[in-house]
């Protein structure tokens, strides 16, 4: 396995330094986590995207948070088909034994996963359509929410709406996975849909009565 590198040394330092600091100055709230295990409120679904840091928008503490991100932090419908589903995984674990009080789908501005989706259903990005394309077909997830706006945007606003979209289309999807149906239903899970602007800073939160998102 010599494929396999050491760790590149900026992140040696980084590490170094946040043991020497964060760590030391909260060892005891470390040992804490680790011998009570973790009791997370909420599980937030977002992108990959390396602008989006979850932990800094809310100004969460380790142990607070179940994170799960993917491209375009989609959720796909709930499929018990014996293949492997790490998203329908991580939500299964933090509903049916973590116990979380929130789900949180957190969408993005300039989501590149939402315009790969865009240029995918416009037919721009082929590539995108073979069926060796695990983006391109992640991303199919999304194409209900892109038919269902299709025509009633500009080109310059339908990124946007597209992302706003796929923060939706989640939600839907989650309401078809049974134990999270049943959690809501019971009053013991309540579902969120936030889109946050990464250039402004503005976070947006879905109001279901009047049907938009909203500022927070």
């Amino acid at each position: 396995m010599d494929y396999i590198k050491v760790l590149p040394g900026y992140l040696s330092k980084r590490y170094h330094g946040w043991h020497a600091t964060s760590y030391s100055e909260n060892k005891a709230w470390f040992q804490h986590l680790a011998n009570e295990g973790q009791h997370p409120r909420a599980m937030v679904i977002s992108c990959c995207d390396s602008r989006i840091h979850v932990t800094s928008i809310f100004g969460a503490d380790q142990g607070e948070f179940f994170l799960h991100r993917n491209i375009a932090n989609l959720v796909p419908p709930y499929s018990p088909d014996g293949k492997q589903h790490g998203t329908s995984a991580a939500i299964e674990y933090a509903v049916t034994a973590l116990k979380v009080a929130h789900v949180i789908v957190l969408g993005h501005s300039s989501c590149g996963g939402v315009k790969g989706c865009l240029d995918m259903c416009t037919g721009h990005a082929p590539q995108l359509e073979e069926k060796s394309s695990f983006v391109g077909r992640w991303m199919d997830i999304l194409r209900p929410g892109f038919e269902a706006i299709a025509g009633h945007h500009s080109d310059e606003d339908m990124p946007r709406a597209l992302e706003k979209q796929a923060v939706l289309v989640s939600l839907e999807n989650l309401m078809t996975f049974p134990f999270v149906k049943e959690a809501v239903e019971n009053n013991q899970l309540s579902l969120h849909g936030l889109w946050t602007d990464i250039g402004e800073g503005g976070l947006e939160n879905y109001d279901a009565e009047r049907g938009e998102f909203v500022p927070v």
